[in-house]
């Protein structure tokens, strides 16, 4: 069974608060329309998954909140090592998902989530947008042999994206 994998990049963050560190920033307005208004549009495509994985940073979990929401799901797990990874942790954490699912979400951060994207696949793309997202697909039944130039993307998409694919 290929793997897909399904990059989100967190929903649009506030600055209002600069005490706040920026692991605990939270979304501001727009991130928080965002993020529901992409989810509903994979429903609409029939995109089904079988695991969420988010970065613990409060703008990502909230994010993949709204996901898991729209979907019914209650179980996401957090990995630490996403937040404000390069591409070689990124790939690490990758490569040790869980071969029982074949269709991952992974929320995070730029600039890794744009690297990975273009790492991973021939994406060529410059900025994953806040609330985009890049579903790639893998020719493998294991995670593990996820690696450079592996992937085929099959979708990008984010908030201000009028052809809705």
């Amino acid at each position: 069974m290929a793997k897909q994998l399904l990059l989100v990049r967190h929903g649009k963050s506030d600055w209002g608060n600069l005490d706040l560190k920026d692991f605990d920033r939270p979304l501001n307005k727009r991130g928080k329309e965002n993020a529901p208004e992409m989810a509903e549009r994979l429903l609409k495509k029939g995109f089904k998954f079988d695991l969420i994985v988010s970065s613990p940073a409060k703008r990502a979990k909230t994010t993949a909140k709204f996901f898991a929401e729209a979907y019914n799901v209650d179980d996401i797990r957090y990995e630490e090592s996403i937040y404000e990874a390069n591409t070689t942790t990124l790939l690490k954490v990758v490569n040790g998902l869980d071969d029982a699912a074949n269709i991952i979400v992974m929320f995070g951060h730029n600039p890794g989530f744009t690297d990975l994207a273009n790492e991973l696949s021939d994406a060529d793309i410059y900025n994953i947008p806040t609330a985009g997202m890049v579903l790639m697909s893998f020719p493998f039944d294991s995670w593990k042999m996820v690696s450079k130039g592996t992937g085929e993307l099959v979708f990008f998409d984010y908030p201000k994206n009028s052809d809705e694919m």
